[in-house]
């Protein structure tokens, strides 16, 4: 079994009326459904986060994307 969760749920998840912890019997079939709920997301919700697909085990997680902070800086100017 494959299953989609959907870790960081913003308010826009439930305006939507999405679903949560779906389930699979087939990884392509779950890949996809994750993708068209990712792809949704991104465009249908009011854009303060970005969404991305991290696979774990026989999970497919859907997260927030967030930058890395830059933690140190070499001086040269290519830090930005």
């Amino acid at each position: 079994m494959y299953k989609i969760v959907v870790q960081d749920k913003c308010s826009c998840f439930s305006k939507h009326n999405m679903e949560n912890n779906l389930t699979f019997a087939s990884k392509d079939e779950a890949l996809l459904k994750a993708i068209d709920m990712r792809n949704y997301m991104n465009t249908k919700f009011c854009k303060e986060h970005s969404f991305e697909i991290q696979e774990m085990f026989n999970n497919f997680v859907i997260k927030f994307f967030k930058d890395e902070p830059i933690s140190s800086c070499c001086g040269n100017g290519c830090c930005m």
